[in-house]
């Protein structure tokens, strides 16, 4: 019997001056709708270096993680396959926004502005705003 494991992925929550930074998706699924960057951890990698290199390769931003958000592992959060992701808060410490890579943009958005967003982000980023919200930064 053949076994199927669900693949890993990192999602980034990245605040900057109140408002949160989205990519526009390049393919599919969700082509063209926005999103948190991430994506998929390499073989090998640590899901932390993932997060800092997703972010950068799709916003051209250096982050800082500073905290674990949470684990998202809904079997239908990607109609690719079963993904689990481990999605963090960072710090933008570097770099100009602009999207690449899997991103055919990146902008900044106002939270109440960040609706239906791909995949389950919308859940992730509520979940983000009350962690930010608790700490003071939005």
């Amino acid at each position: 019997m053949e076994r199927k494991i669900p693949a890993l992925t990192v999602d980034i929550v990245i605040p900057i001056d109140g408002k949160i930074v989205l990519i526009k998706r390049k393919n599919e699924p969700y082509k063209g709708k926005w999103a948190l960057p991430g994506g998929f951890v390499d073989y090998g990698e640590r899901v932390e270096a993932a997060a800092v290199r997703e972010s950068h390769e799709e916003t051209n931003l250096d982050v800082e993680l500073v905290g674990l958000l949470g684990v998202y592992s809904d079997p239908a959060r990607d109609p690719r396959g079963h993904t689990v992701s481990v999605a963090y808060i960072a710090n933008k410490i570097g770099g100009e926004l602009e999207g690449a890579d899997d991103a055919a943009a990146a902008a900044l958005f106002a939270p109440a502005e960040a609706v239906d967003l791909a995949f389950d982000h919308d859940h992730i980023l509520k979940d983000a705003l009350s962690a930010l919200g608790r700490l003071g930064r939005l």
